[in-house]
């Protein structure tokens, strides 16, 4: 039987396999930074001459789709290790994000938050 993911886990399994390969002297953050943006770009690529419809319908094509899901795979990797290096949980960063987003983006008509253009 496999365990469950989860990222507390997939972040060991990627330092372990850094460390076996003895690739941690690269895993700076500067590092690791230029390379999610470059798997970010790469995943970019994939869409970038795609209509919206097309975008939309980008996973119904089998090869296109095994590109899109390892580019992801690989902007997840980098963006986890990119984390653990800084000692970030990106669980909580994105929780925290959100709820300021909801203070700052309140739903039309809540007297609580902030008007548009505030």
């Amino acid at each position: 039987m496999t365990e469950p993911l989860d990222l507390a886990r997939l972040q060991r399994r990627l330092a372990e396999f850094a460390a076996a390969r003895n690739w941690q002297p690269y895993h700076t953050p500067k590092n690791l930074v230029t390379a999610l943006s470059v798997e970010a770009s790469e995943l970019v690529e994939i869409f970038q001459w795609l209509t919206p419809e097309e975008s939309a319908r980008v996973m119904d094509d089998p090869e296109t789709a095994h590109r899109v899901t390892d580019e992801v795979a690989d902007v997840l990797a980098y963006l986890l290790q990119f984390c653990e290096v800084l000692g970030i949980d990106p669980l909580s960063a994105l929780a925290a994000k959100i709820d300021r987003n909801e203070r700052r983006f309140p739903l039309p008509g809540d007297q609580d938050g902030p008007k548009r253009g505030q």
